[in-house]
C-alpha cells in the first residue's frame, strides 16, 4: 500500500513522489520516445471527439503539439490562471472546460502511469501550492479553492495543502545532526517562493519552526519573456505601423503582448484574431514579418519555437552568449544572444524577486548572520544573476543545491509521511510546524 505523497503541480513541469513508512523516497517517471522522465510537462492538448473532448497530457501533448496536427489544442501554463477572477474557463470545440475541470483532467493524467488517482487516494497526499500564485492582482483565496476542488474532482479529495519551498526545506534537512535556520528559495516557472525555518533534531525526530514566508509571481517564464519580447518579437513585426484612411498608425500592442507570454499564446489561434492580424499586414510597412507571425500561430509552431527560447535560457547559464535560430515553414530567425543583454533585460524581475526576499526576511526579523544554510530549489535557480544575488547577500559557502526539479516533490512526500506518522501514533512534541 502507498503510504504518503508528495505532488508538485508546477507552472512548467510536475513531479509525483512516494514515500513509504521508513521515510525512504522514491521519484516516479514517465515513458516518452526518448526515454523516462521524472518531469511531466504541464500541458493539456484536446480534439473533437464526438460530442466532448479527447485529450492526453504531458509528454503525449508534447509530441502532439510538435506533430502540429490540425483541429487539435494546445494549452499549457494554465497554472498562473488560478489566482484569475478574469479567467474561469475556456470555450474547446463547443465545450465548455473551466479551469478547475482543466487541472483536474491533468491530475488524472499525471497519475495515470503510477496507477491512477486510487492508488494515491489510499495514502496521505501532500500538494504543493506556490507562496505567492502568479498574475497581477492574485486572488490567494479562489486559487486555493479552484486548487482545493480540481483535486477533489480529480478524486484526491484528501490532498493536505503546503507551502512549495516547505516541501523543499523537509528535502534539505532530512539528513541534519545540529540546530539550523534555513532559507529555501524555490524558483519555478510561474512563482519565486521563499521560506525560511529553523530546523532542530531531537530524540523524537525533526522539530521545525516556520519563521516566514513569502514570494512574488515572478520565475522562469517572465525570463522567457524577455527573450521573446527582446529577440522574437521584433523580428515578427513589433513596432510595425499600418496605412488606414492616409494616416500612418501603430499596430496594437496585443498582439505581440499576448505573443511573448507563452501560456497566451495558444488563446491567439482563432479566425478572428488571425483574420484581424492578417488585414494589419497587408497596409503594414512590414507586411512580412506579420505575416510569418500569423504563419507561426496558425500552423503552431509557438511550442517549438519556446522549446528553442527555453534552450537559449539553458545556454546563457553556462556560456557568455548563445544562437537563437529557429527556421520552421515561413518563419526565419537566426540571432545571437550575449548573456550581459539577457541580465539587462532581466533585471527588472529580478529586483521584484530580491524584494520579495527582502520582504521575507524582514517578517522573520532574522538578519543574514543568522541564517546558517541557504537551499535553492527549481530549474530557474541555475540563472548566474539569480545566483549572484544570494552568493553577495548570504556568501558563496551557505548556498546549497540539490535536486532542482524533484526536491519539492520528494520533501512534499517525506512531509505526508511525517504527518501521517504523527495523525496515527501522535508523537509526544511536534514534529513540524504548518505552513499556514
Amino acid at each position: 500500500m502507498t503510504y504518503a505523497v508528495g505532488v508538485d503541480f508546477g507552472t512548467t513541469n510536475s513531479v509525483i513522489a512516494f514515500a513509504n513508512e521508513q521515510g525512504e523516497v522514491r521519484s516516479v517517471s514517465w515513458p516518452t520516445p526518448k526515454g523516462p522522465t521524472q518531469t511531466f510537462r504541464t500541458a493539456l492538448m484536446f480534439w473533437k471527439q464526438g460530442r466532448g473532448l479527447g485529450h492526453v497530457a504531458g509528454p503525449q501533448a508534447m509530441e502532439r503539439a510538435v506533430a502540429a496536427e490540425e483541429g487539435e489544442r494546445f494549452i499549457q501554463s494554465f497554472k498562473t490562471h488560478l489566482a484569475s477572477a478574469v479567467f474561469s474557463e475556456a470555450r474547446l470545440f463547443g465545450n465548455k472546460v473551466t479551469i478547475e475541470e482543466m487541472v483536474a483532467i491533468f491530475l488524472r493524467h499525471l497519475f495515470e502511469a503510477q496507477g491512477g488517482t486510487q492508488i494515491a487516494a489510499k495514502a496521505w497526499l501532500c500538494a504543493g501550492r506556490p507562496v505567492v500564485f502568479a498574475g497581477e492582482r492574485p486572488d490567494e483565496d479562489l486559487a486555493v479553492r479552484r486548487l482545493s476542488d480540481a483535486y477533489a474532482a480529480a478524486g484526491l479529495a484528501q490532498a493536505d495543502f503546503a507551502f512549495e519551498p516547505l516541501g523543499a526545506a523537509y528535502w534539505h534537512a532530512r539528513h541534519l545532526k545540529r540546530d539550523e535556520t534555513v532559507l529555501v528559495a524555490d524558483f519555478g516557472g510561474g512563482t519565486s517562493d521563499f521560506a525560511l525555518l529553523h530546523f532542530s533534531p531531537s530524540s523524537h525526530g525533526l522539530e521545525a519552526e516556520a519563521l516566514a514566508h513569502g514570494g512574488c509571481g515572478v520565475a522562469g517564464d517572465s525570463f522567457d519573456y524577455r527573450l521573446i519580447d527582446h529577440v522574437i518579437s521584433p523580428r515578427l513585426g513589433k513596432g510595425a505601423s499600418y496605412r488606414s484612411l492616409e494616416k500612418l498608425l501603430p499596430l496594437p500592442a496585443y498582439f505581440h503582448a499576448a505573443f511573448a507570454q507563452w501560456h497566451q499564446i495558444s488563446w491567439l489561434k482563432s479566425s478572428k484574431t488571425l483574420g484581424e492580424l492578417r488585414r494589419f499586414a497587408e497596409f503594414s510597412d512590414r507586411g512580412g514579418e506579420l505575416e510569418a507571425l500569423a504563419e507561426l500561430i496558425e500552423m503552431d509552431l509557438g511550442f517549438e519555437l519556446y522549446q528553442t527560447v527555453g534552450a537559449v535560457k539553458a545556454s546563457l547559464s553556462s556560456a557568455t552568449e548563445a544562437p537563437l535560430r529557429f527556421c520552421r515553414g515561413g518563419v526565419a530567425i537566426d540571432a545571437q544572444v550575449k548573456r550581459d543583454d539577457f541580465e539587462n533585460w532581466i533585471a527588472p524581475d529580478l529586483a521584484r524577486i530580491e524584494a520579495a526576499l527582502d520582504e521575507t526576511l524582514a517578517l522573520a526579523k532574522r538578519g543574514v548572520e543568522k541564517i546558517d544554510a541557504v537551499f535553492m530549489t527549481g530549474g530557474t535557480s541555475h540563472i548566474p544573476a539569480l545566483r549572484r544575488i544570494f552568493e553577495q547577500r548570504f556568501g558563496a559557502e551557505k548556498l546549497h543545491f540539490d535536486n532542482p526539479f524533484q526536491s519539492v516533490a520528494a520533501g512534499l512526500a517525506l512531509l505526508a509521511a511525517d504527518r501521517r506518522r504523527r495523525a496515527e501514533k501522535p508523537p509526544v512534541k511536534k514534529r513540524i510546524a504548518q505552513p499556514h
